[in-house]
């Protein structure tokens, strides 16, 4: 396995930081000495605090497009597909709590800041490569009608919702415990009757 970069280390940095102290209480300074990168390669690789928040989120929703996109290739009918999609969000968050609190509690400062539009275009190039799974599917009657700008909705929904109560620790069940139950609920929700 490669070493990670230092912009790597830097992001994981930060995302501890960010854990345990919150993301304004957190300053460059925490972030430089919990990475051990010199001030100079922190300001080389990002420019600023908000740029490594930015940065920290893109590559954690990447992350997710990326097990998203490898479920799909292994996926072979619709059923498979929109279960993939609901494995891929649970598998991820179970893996990364720390991440995916940052993700939801940060999502509209990323969108707010210089790095909106880069976030607004990863989101529709994301959403367009499902789409585009999803597609055949769709055409050979699979799915119920229904709005494209709902259907993901509809899908990811419970297990989004479920998954903030589990990463507040407001839950007797653990989120992966119920990875099958939230696959077929999806399922279930969206299959042509």
């Amino acid at each position: 396995m490669a070493r990670p970069s230092r912009k790597d280390d830097i992001l994981q940095a930060a995302l501890a930081c960010f854990s345990e102290h919150g993301v304004d209480a957190t300053t460059i300074e925490m972030i430089r000495d919990r990475s051990g990168a010199s001030i100079g390669s922190l300001y080389h690789h990002f420019g600023n605090k908000e740029r490594i928040i930015a940065a920290l989120y893109l590559e954690g929703v990447s992350g997710y497009a990326r097990l998203v996109e490898e479920g799909f290739a292994r996926a072979d009918n619709a059923e498979a597909c929109i279960k993939t999609l609901v494995a891929c969000y649970i598998d991820w968050v179970a893996a990364h709590p720390e991440w995916a609190r940052f993700i939801l509690h940060s999502r509209g400062r990323v969108e707010a800041s210089e790095m909106g539009e880069q976030l607004r275009e990863a989101n529709r190039l994301h959403h367009g490569r499902i789409d585009d799974f999803l597609r055949p599917h769709r055409e050979a009657g699979a799915f119920r009608q229904m709005p494209r700008d709902v259907f993901v909705s509809v899908v990811l929904g419970p297990a989004q919702d479920f998954s903030r109560h589990w990463l507040a620790g407001r839950t007797r069940s653990d989120l992966a415990d119920c990875r099958e139950l939230f696959m077929d609920v999806a399922w279930e929700a969206v299959r042509a009757q």
